[in-house]
This record gives structure tokens, C-alpha cells and sequence, in this order.
């Protein structure tokens, strides 16, 4: 699937810190450089989304803050709790192989649904309404297949955290770093 674009982004809808970087390297007009990557740096969360209360809420609230204080041109509000991201990614890979623009347009536009408007990005009607498409009941086989190298190749890099980005070279670039940072990486 790589499709010559050099930079492998590894990123999941659920982190606040991937969409801000997202966002940035849109921003930078860098995105279309990138392969996206959608790994699961929390698979054990719930499908259908569950509110967050306690420490939960607490660690939630305090990850958009820090968004916040290191992006704070990228809008961001804080969701009620976060989701599963394997539909999501899954439904991202079939449309990545079909047509990478309109797989990219997807990819953005479920990170703003809940980074910006809260909603449920393990929800089929929710993906399906943001992607133009009916998902099926049991997602294609190669779409899980390629999300599952998808995750082995992220885990192989030796991170553990997401967002990451590996460039042609093999450097790496990983967190929510300072604009001027990305720019540089980019160079």
C-alpha cells in the first residue's frame, strides 16, 4: 500500500496528540508525504464509546489541556470519553486502497468528528455517514489483515506512543512536538 510517499505516520483517532499533529502537517501542506498508519495504542477501550468520569475523565481533560498549551492553533474539544478505533482505522484501509485522497479526507474527517464534535468513531453509522459508505457487518478481510501489519510494523520501530512518524531515512519523529520541529523533520 505504500504508495511512494516516503514518511509513515503512525497515529490512532482516539489520541489528542495525533490529531494536532494531524493537523499540523496539513497545515504544512507535508500530509500527502505522509502514509498513514492507523495503529491501536489502547485497544482495550469500549465499543460503543463509554462516557468518562473519575480519574478517567480527570487524565482526559488533562490531555486536551495540554493539546491545548502546545498546539493552540488546532481547535479541540473535550469528548466525553474515548473509543474503540478499530472500525475506524479498518474502514480507513478499504478506503486508503480504493482511492487515497478520498481514504485521507476520511482519516481527517474522523479525527475532527471527535476531537471537535465528540462523537462515537466505533459507531458503523457514524463512520458510515462521515466515509459516504455503508460499512458491512464484518469488515473486509484485507482491510484487518493490512491494519494488523500495520501494527506489527509500528511495534518493529521499538515506540510504544503514538504519534510517530518514520521518514524515508529512518529517523524518527515521535509526540506532539513544537511547529518548528515538524517543519525541520520535513526538510
Amino acid at each position: 500500500m505504500n504508495r511512494g510517499l516516503g514518511y509513515q505516520l503512525y497515529s490512532d483517532f482516539n489520541c489528542p496528540f495525533c490529531y494536532a499533529l494531524h493537523e499540523r502537517l496539513h497545515d504544512l501542506n507535508v500530509i500527502e508525504r505522509c502514509e498513514w498508519r492507523g495503529v491501536q495504542h489502547a485497544p482495550h477501550l469500549p465499543r460503543p464509546m463509554k462516557p468518562w468520569s473519575g480519574s478517567l475523565g480527570a487524565e482526559l481533560r488533562h490531555e486536551v489541556s495540554v493539546v491545548q498549551r502546545l498546539a493552540p492553533e488546532v481547535p479541540i474539544a473535550l469528548p466525553p470519553g474515548k473509543p474503540n478505533t478499530l472500525p475506524a482505522i479498518v474502514q480507513a484501509v478499504e478506503l486508503l486502497q480504493a482511492d487515497h485522497a478520498q481514504g485521507m479526507a476520511f482519516v481527517r474527517a474522523v479525527y475532527r468528528a471527535f476531537w471537535r464534535d465528540g462523537q462515537d468513531i466505533s459507531d458503523p453509522s457514524v463512520l458510515g455517514r462521515l466515509s459516504g459508505v455503508t460499512l458491512p457487518g464484518d469488515q473486509d478481510e484485507t482491510s484487518h489483515r493490512i491494519s494488523q501489519e500495520w501494527e506489527a510494523a509500528w511495534h518493529r520501530t521499538g515506540q510504544a506512543g503514538v504519534p510517530l512518524i518514520v521518514s524515508p531515512q529512518g529517523d524518527l519523529l515521535v509526540g506532539c512536538v513544537p511547529l518548528e520541529r515538524v517543519r525541520r523533520f520535513f526538510d
